[in-house]
């Protein structure tokens, strides 16, 4: 079979029964600490489930590497993969004052595999599934995945060995032709795995700033006007079953772990769902301490009491602006009072507070960002990051604005990293913000 000028083969030689197995090299190429030790959950998730297929798995993470390419060069070298898959988490930085575009430090990975291999290469990840098509043609591998790759990378790789055109699988990308399908999304969680001992390897439980990541759903129908989540996950809310996600994280205690970082992007909704999460932290994992991320709307008393009860030590409330225009400008559903409520509830429980400022969007005036400035500091809160333009991701509502606004152009693909700053902010909230961050 061939794939923009590559021939991918069945495995098996003089026209014999291929073999069952398929050796696979997987890499997680991220060498960035943003904020935290990054363990790569989501290739750790679809190395098991290709085990699962029977396949044969071999896992690189680079993020500790000194050399990452002599690392690739030995790992691929003595694997003799039949596929390498490369995951790709982060597109850029997102900081618009000296933006690092994060993808060039991919490309000398694709290359190092390219040197020592003639396997096709498979692209995804969080990062990848945003700019799928572009992605993989500025990086110059042979495919991609999007959506849930536990599902899509094994049945690609079945398609492979069979040796049959992969371009008609859903969530599959092939260089050079356009999609035939968008990403692809499976609604039974529970039929994933939850973790892989590859990632029991590379997490040390006595490192002090590790946060084992656990996933318990995904999906989200929130719409805020500039994230890109619903491109990565999808908007519906896939939920797995809590006392199985939470089965998993005792085991992981008694394997030494104490810290864990429920990553859902809203860990409260459903709010079902998290109090079942919280029942079975309190009951099979007591002692383990875990954080999380809220959506500061009706958040109430009983699952924030139910959350400290439960092991919760800190919480992010991605509140993003103190103001309620703008709130609405980014089509979120809480107002700043619920923001405050929130803010007190888990203060009230001894729960420590992150909180995200996210400003320069569209209608964003000097009025607006000292709003938001004196809300934040009145919550007196445990940490606070101040972001100031907005990164603008493809597809979004953000997107269209800044086209009109005539910020970019309505062909710009965005994978060079772009962002939103409303006119006549500039300079006066980068030294605003400084003066507040000296003395809040």
């Amino acid at each position: 079979m061939r794939v923009s000028g590559r021939v991918f083969l069945r495995r098996g030689t003089g026209g014999g029964v291929p073999s069952s197995l398929m050796k696979v090299v997987l890499i997680s190429s991220n060498t960035e600490r943003i904020n935290m030790v990054t363990i790569p959950l989501g290739l750790g998730l679809v190395a098991a489930a290709a085990r699962r297929a029977g396949h044969e798995v071999t896992f690189l993470d680079l993020l500790n590497e000194q050399d990452p390419g002599a690392a690739i060069r030995r790992t691929v070298t003595d694997a003799r993969p039949d596929v390498v898959g490369i995951s790709v988490r982060n597109i850029d930085d997102q900081s618009r004052d000296n933006p690092r575009f994060l993808l060039e430090q991919v490309k000398p990975v694709v290359e190092a595999c390219r040197a020592c291999t003639r396997a096709p290469i498979v692209l995804g990840g969080a990062g990848y599934s945003i700019f799928p098509e572009t992605a993989l043609a500025h990086l110059g591998a042979d495919l991609g995945v999007s959506g849930d790759g536990e599902a899509v990378f094994p049945a690609l790789l079945e398609r492979l060995q069979a040796g049959g055109d992969p371009s008609s699988l859903p969530g599959v990308h092939v260089a050079g032709r356009r999609a035939m399908t968008g990403p692809s999304f499976t609604d039974n969680l529970d039929s994933f795995p939850v973790w892989d001992e590859a990632l029991s390897s590379i997490a040390d439980p006595a490192a002090p700033d590790l946060w084992i990541p656990i996933q318990s759903r995904r999906g989200c129908p929130n719409d805020c006007s500039y994230c890109s989540t619903a491109a990565v996950q999808g908007r519906k809310i896939r939920a797995r079953s809590p006392r199985q996600v939470v089965e998993r994280v005792a085991l992981l205690a008694r394997a030494g772990y104490r810290r864990f970082y429920f990553v859902d992007n809203s860990f409260n909704i459903p709010e079902s769902h998290a109090f079942e999460i919280c029942r079975w932290m309190k009951e099979l994992a007591p002692g383990a301490a875990w954080r999380c991320i809220l959506y500061p709307h009706l958040v109430g008393e009983e699952l924030v009491r139910a959350m400290a009860e439960a092991g919760c030590v800190e919480v992010s409330i991605g509140f993003e602006s103190g103001s309620e225009p703008i709130l609405c400008e980014m089509n979120k559903r809480f107002t700043p009072a619920d923001v405050r409520a929130a803010s007190e509830l888990l203060a009230a429980h001894g729960i420590r507070r992150m909180g995200f400022l996210l400003l320069g969007g569209p209608g964003e005036t000097r009025e607006t960002v000292e709003e938001s400035l004196v809300f934040a500091g009145s919550l007196h809160l445990d940490f606070l990051k101040i972001t100031v333009g907005i990164r603008i991701y493809p597809g979004t509502p953000l997107a269209r604005r800044a086209a009109q606004d005539g910020m970019i152009s309505s062909e710009d693909d965005l994978l060079v990293p772009r962002f939103y700053l409303a006119h006549g902010l500039e300079p006066w909230i980068h030294e605003r913000v400084a003066r507040f961050e000296s003395n809040p």
